[in-house]
């Protein structure tokens, strides 16, 4: 659902999440697309996540990666041969990377430890949770 965030109690670090207030937009009550947008901490600064319950992995681009979070290459874990496809055609897969993301919430934070799979070709600003994490933690859109 579209929110509004306040600006003056902005959060700069996961445990101002108490903090945080998050509002849903007046007078909107649906959810665009199938994703929903959120904003969360990886190893303790901001990131956008979309979760995506069409995706049927949890994906980063490596290109984010590279711009956002330097040494990401130390954490990879081995790749194995696996065939991803997109829309537009095949990805090509790099490995996968086991993130903490940290999401505020103003009465508990919520933690999740998802495996991220790296793709050379997408193009996602972000992290993208897809439904596989969905479904382990339970998270219902």
């Amino acid at each position: 659902m579209p929110q509004e965030t306040s600006n003056e109690n902005l959060c700069k670090h996961p445990k101002d999440g108490k903090t945080f207030l998050v509002t849903p937009a007046k007078g909107i009550a649906y959810i665009y697309r199938t994703a929903t947008n959120l904003t969360v901490f990886v190893d303790n600064a901001q990131h956008p996540l979309i979760i995506d319950s069409g995706a049927h992995c949890s994906i980063v681009a490596r290109e984010y990666l590279d711009n956002q979070l330097p040494k990401w290459e130390e954490q990879l874990l081995p790749a194995k041969a696996k065939n991803f496809k997109s829309e537009s055609g095949n990805m090509t897969y790099i490995g996968t990377i086991i993130k903490e993301i940290v999401i505020p919430n103003r009465k508990s934070n919520i933690s999740l430890n998802p495996d991220f799979v790296v793709l050379e070709d997408a193009h996602i600003q972000g992290f993208l949770l897809g439904t596989d994490y969905q479904r382990m933690y339970g998270i219902d859109i």
